[in-house]
């Protein structure tokens, strides 16, 4: 299993019912891609109605059951359409502490993610009985998906999670997303 997100962060003025129309037209392709178990088409928007992000974002979001799947897609036409409308992201990928995907999925209509450093001194063995653990509760309180990872490279943790209500708890380093389309 492997996660990766990348995000576009658009101009202040941008018409993002432009990205809700990219969604809706183009969410379904990815159904059935080898090794995807799911896509989220996020997005972010400065002026939205229930919460407010400081940017407005197009920000996507992959679990896949391996990184093969993750590479297939990276070198398919999909996303070469995708850097030409955008351009080239920088992609962020992590490895997985804790995950759930529940059958309910395909219902969520937001998502959170939240990243933040791992102490030199930080137990990985700790951290993912804790993310385990984070995951579980999760899923018990009524999220759709939780995936809780770390990146081996920049020494961050992710903690990522979808579910059908807004989230109530959230800090600066929580960014909130709609869902607009979840793929599988």
């Amino acid at each position: 299993m492997i996660a990766m997100q990348y995000s576009f962060t658009l101009p202040a003025d941008y018409d993002m019912t432009r990205i809700d129309e990219r969604i809706k037209s183009k969410g379904h392709l990815l159904n059935g891609f080898p090794h995807l178990k799911c896509k989220a088409y996020l997005s972010a928007k400065r002026q939205d109605e229930a919460y407010s992000s400081q940017h407005n974002l197009y920000a996507p979001f992959y679990i896949w059951d391996d990184a093969e799947g993750a590479s297939a897609f990276l070198a398919s036409q999909g996303f070469e359409a995708l850097k030409d409308s955008f351009g080239r992201p920088d992609i962020e990928i992590w490895l997985p502490l804790a995950h759930c995907v529940t059958d309910d999925v395909a219902k969520s209509q937001f998502a959170t993610r939240h990243i933040a450093p791992i102490a030199p001194q930080t137990s990985l063995a700790d951290l993912r009985k804790d993310m385990e653990e984070a995951v579980s509760t999760a899923i018990k309180r009524g999220a759709t998906a939780a995936f809780a990872g770390f990146d081996p490279h920049t020494w961050r943790q992710i903690y990522f999670e979808m579910g059908q209500h807004l989230p109530v708890q959230r800090d600066e380093r929580t960014q909130i997303y709609r869902v607009g389309y979840i793929a599988q």
